[in-house]
């Protein structure tokens, strides 16, 4: 009685798919990808700056470091 059978899963895929639409699915989906991207690569920018900083304090170099704009963006 607590376990749901193959049957109520079943069910429960097909209300979702009536409610919501194949198209919906897939665009939240692909919605969710696209977060996950951009999540990754806001932790790489951050583990990025931290890296030079670090590396600035071990050097005693206390001048700022310019990144080109385009070399960014073209990553």
């Amino acid at each position: 009685m607590g376990a749901m059978s193959l049957w109520h899963w079943i069910a429960v895929i097909v209300v979702v798919l009536l409610l919501f639409g194949r198209g919906k699915i897939s665009e939240l989906m692909g919605d969710v990808a696209h977060g996950i991207k951009a999540f990754k690569k806001g932790m790489s920018e951050d583990d990025t700056a931290a890296k030079t900083e670090r590396g600035q304090i071990e050097t005693g170099n206390t001048e700022p470091v310019v990144v080109d704009e385009a070399k960014r963006q073209a990553s």
